[in-house]
């Protein structure tokens, strides 16, 4: 049908901003290991909610009281499913377990500190996890039943991740690693031999098996027969996968291409591969230009192939293998398909009757269906209620460009679409700067850039230099240059965009929360007029504050982004844009959580005082009872809400 010639910017979009806010949040699956039941978290507002299916059955809440959510750094690790029962963390930082049939959630750990990522071994006796109290962190260890008081069984590092029980119970492996370290820089992976002459399992050895100040290691998993240590290793400048041979002492690479296998350890409980329950698969993600694909290794032939069936999906998370069957679970979605929660056999298949939606019924609504063939993905749950065509949505496209200084520079394009509106010209171009600055823009479902390409607004996802998922040493070019490369990278694309015609150079808008809202402000400072408004959520403009006055997990990342204090304090005045405000012209859109203790208040506040009192246009936000980042729905509402306003009176009419 003949296309309505309307303004970019303005088109009517199925996307309201009440829409995302009311969008469930997929944070982790995992399978009971002695059963076919399947657990997530779901993010329901700021209530964290766990959710169980046993075979045929209906999903049902496990935890409607208690808010599900470990509080150890950026959190993450927030439980384990194992022999019947989940065992999670809680709001006061506690450990709890639930039986999963029936039955209400009692602590076993006290309440002190905090405490993420529990797992149980094999036996069911013992419970190590990660707990952080007065700034120490070690690996602890309570018995399953919550009976005796929890010990110290690793300490002496400063950060401690990823604790895996061997199926012997002969041993723990985990990650640790010292400030001023971040774990995709360096980090070790020591093995604990453990000796039960005592009550409970102590130490009797411990060694470190690989990594380094240089090398950083990823999720150690103990093979169901005891025999291998699989984790993940950057060492040659890829992270690639590596089994470790117990009896024979060896290391071998088992992924060879110049793909991500792993991902930056932000939080707790991250996985990106998983153990088939006979030992000779492993099922792991591999991701290439922005996009993630599902793979599976031969340990008996060394043959490597994709997973067929998931074409649709771009980006996976959270890999979670069955103990007892073939299959694979993943949080995943695709650049037109929201969040899901899928299953999937990768082998030749000998499976209990699966769940499959129901025809017409809404999300969550399932039927018993017959045994699948192999290519079968099934819907355990969806994050949104997919009402939109695939076809009104925006499909990313990975893109390069060339840098200020000759160099690659990658990013995600989201072209403007919709089935009812074409626009004149060239569109408003969207600058999406991701936070970190040590993360990666992925190709999977953006609610953030379908809300803005279905209005008729281009979107561009910087992956700049200092993103992962290119290599480490693309990663690397961050170091002493944050405030460098992320600007540069950031207009270099905008202005590529527009000379291939496919944004309007006179409405490029730069907009980034935390790490990515200070690429906004030091863009303002450093390229006055360049962009027609910035958009900045909880942004770092103050790096001083950021060294100084922030968590532990982060308070020495800006020692390899911008140097060691206090050799670099001049840099860290010239790349602080609460000392350059008097630069910012161009108008500014200020957020800011009222409890944040990652990026404070105060370093908004600052920034916003300059504003007013030069009389730049601006609005400025603060929400109550949010931190780092928006989990309330009608904060999320707000927040989109105030952003179309802003940018209509300060970009689309002028």
């Amino acid at each position: 049908m003949t296309k309505i010639l309307r303004q970019f910017g303005t088109w009517s979009s199925p996307i309201s901003p009440k829409a995302l806010a009311g969008a469930l949040r997929l944070d982790d699956v995992q399978w009971d290991t002695t059963g076919d039941t399947l657990v997530w978290l779901e993010g329901r507002g700021a209530v964290g909610v766990l959710v169980a299916q046993q075979g045929a059955a209906a999903p049902r809440d496990l935890t409607g009281e208690l808010s599900v959510r470990a509080r150890v750094g950026y959190g993450g690790g927030d439980f384990t499913v194992a022999d019947g029962s989940v065992f999670f963390a809680g709001p006061d930082g506690r450990l709890y377990r639930q039986p999963l049939v029936c039955g209400s959630a009692r602590p076993i750990t006290p309440a002190f500190g905090a405490a993420a990522a529990p797992r149980l071994s094999a036996d069911g006796r013992w419970l190590v996890y990660v707990h952080t109290y007065e700034r120490a962190d070690c690996l602890a260890l309570v018995d399953a039943e919550g009976s005796q008081w929890p010990r110290r069984l690793a300490a002496g590092t400063d950060f401690v991740m990823q604790p895996a029980w061997h199926p012997g119970g002969a041993y723990i492996a985990y990650i640790a690693w010292d400030h001023p370290q971040m774990p995709w820089d360096g980090t070790e992976l020591r093995l604990l031999r453990l000796d039960y002459d005592r009550e409970a399992p102590f130490v009797a050895a411990a060694e470190t098996l690989a990594g380094s100040a240089e090398v950083a290691i990823f999720q150690p998993e103990f093979s169901p027969d005891g025999r291998y240590l699989a984790y993940i290793s950057d060492q040659t400048g890829w992270n690639q996968l590596y089994l470790y041979d117990l009896e024979q002492k060896t290391h071998r690479q088992i992924t060879t291409a110049e793909a991500d296998h792993g991902a930056p350890a932000w939080v707790q409980g991250v996985r990106t591969y998983g153990w088939a329950a006979g030992s000779k698969r492993l099922v792991y993600l591999r991701g290439e230009q922005g996009f993630a694909s599902l793979w599976r290794y031969d340990l008996r032939t060394g043959k490597t192939d994709r997973l067929p069936g998931l074409e649709a999906y771009t980006d996976m998370q959270q890999v979670a293998v069955s103990p007892r069957y073939d299959t694979v679970a993943v949080i995943a979605s695709g650049t037109q398909t929201p969040l899901r929660i899928i299953s999937l056999p990768f082998d030749e298949p000998n499976l209990p009757p699966r769940l499959a939606p129901a025809p017409d019924q809404p999300p969550g609504i399932s039927v018993i269906v017959s045994p699948p063939a192999q290519e079968t993905v099934y819907i355990h749950r969806r994050a949104t209620t997919e009402t939109i065509p695939p076809e009104q949505l925006a499909a990313a496209r990975a893109i390069t460009w060339t840098g200020h200084d000759g160099e690659t520079v990658h990013g995600l394009y989201y072209a403007p679409t919709s089935d009812r509106f074409e626009g004149p010209e060239a569109p408003p171009l969207i600058v999406h700067v991701h936070g970190g600055p040590t993360a990666q823009a992925k190709a999977g479902y953006s609610p953030l850039a379908q809300f803005f390409a279905t209005r008729g607004y281009a979107v561009l996802m910087v992956n700049y230099r200092g993103s992962t998922g290119y290599g480490k040493a693309y990663m690397n070019k961050l170091r002493g240059s944050w405030g460098i490369y992320d600007v540069q990278d950031c207009a270099t694309g905008a202005a590529s965009l527009a000379q291939q015609g496919l944004a309007d150079p006179s409405k490029f808008v730069i907009m980034g929360g935390s790490a990515g809202g200070f690429t906004v402000l030091q863009s303002l400072v450093e390229k006055p007029g360049f962009y027609k408004a910035g958009i900045s959520a909880f942004g770092v403009s103050n790096q001083f504050a950021l060294a100084t006055d922030t968590h532990k997990f982060e308070e020495r990342y800006l020692d390899s982004i911008l140097g060691p204090l206090p050799q670099a304090a001049a840099v860290y005045r010239e790349r602080s844009p609460i000392f350059h405000a008097h630069r910012i012209t161009d108008p500014l859109a200020v957020f800011q959580g009222e409890d944040d203790q990652v990026v404070p208040r105060s370093q908004s506040d600052t920034i916003v005082e300059s504003l007013r009192a030069r009389g730049v246009p601006h609005i400025y936000h603060v929400y109550p009872g949010e931190g780092h980042g928006w989990r309330k729905p009608e904060t999320i509402e707000h927040y989109y809400n105030s952003v179309l306003a802003f940018l209509a009176q300060y970009v689309l009419y002028v």
